[in-house]
């Protein structure tokens, strides 16, 4: 599987601007994954994960606070997944992962970014075919077979794990992410997880070159730049 994962695309925080725009990602996404799991990290893993990530990306503790207040206090806005699937420049294979509370919206400006910059919005399933969709976690180690051990003990579903550097990855289907997340913390003790992300890793890398680099450039910024937009990923390789 190799370091693929490392081929996503994230929104960088270079300025005040993208900075909040980033944090206003984090703050919707801990709201709906709080409000539909429960907002004890203790018994919601997959917030717990979330917010270990939101720590590590610098997100202020008043946005993460008051994301939390806010499912607490239930009501508010009501988000839903919006997968969207296409082209991009070069041809190659994206995925957009959005949470929005106007699907018409939300489809429309999606669609604005890959009509503006020669890409095509695909039907679902147009690509996501291409990608396995797994969770990964990175954490320091080197006994491999100990970190195997535990998790066959726990029958969690392996699809690879990576020994690299002083660092240990568990690749797993996405639904065995909180299986294996308990079950290493278990055997391990509280692991400072380094990677702690469900993501689409493509099975093939599609080739972008010339001026396709720089159309491909900004149509990630379009997408970015969308609110509803929470995460894209793609095949695409320079």
């Amino acid at each position: 599987m190799g370091r693929a994962y490392q081929n996503r695309k994230e929104s960088m925080a270079k300025t005040a601007d993208a900075k909040t725009k980033v944090y206003s990602k984090y703050a919707r996404e801990i709201y709906v994954c709080a409000k539909s799991g429960g907002i004890d990290p203790a018994g919601n893993l997959s917030l717990r994960g979330l917010l270990e990530r939101a720590k590590r990306d610098q997100v202020p503790a008043h946005v993460i606070d008051k994301a939390i207040d806010k499912a607490k206090g239930g009501g508010g806005e009501d988000f839903a997944l919006a997968r969207y699937e296409g082209f991009g420049p070069g041809n190659c294979m994206v995925i957009v992962d959005c949470l929005t509370d106007n699907p018409n919206r939300t489809i429309a400006d999606v669609r604005h970014c890959f009509t503006k910059t020669k890409s095509k919005l695909g039907t679902g399933g147009s690509v996501s075919h291409m990608f396995d969709h797994c969770a990964i976690l990175g954490f320091a180690g080197d006994d491999e077979d100990a970190v195997l051990e535990a998790l066959m003990m726990a029958e969690v579903d392996v699809t690879d794990i990576e020994n690299e550097d002083g660092r240990i990855t568990v690749f797993t289907p996405h639904t065995e992410y909180a299986k294996a997340k308990q079950a290493l913390t278990e055997t391990f003790g509280d692991i400072d997880f380094v990677v702690d992300e469900i993501q689409f890793l493509p099975q093939t890398m599609t080739q972008v070159s010339g001026d396709d680099v720089a159309l491909f450039d900004k149509f990630m910024d379009m997408l970015n730049d969308l609110d509803d937009v929470q995460n894209v990923y793609h095949n695409a390789e320079f």
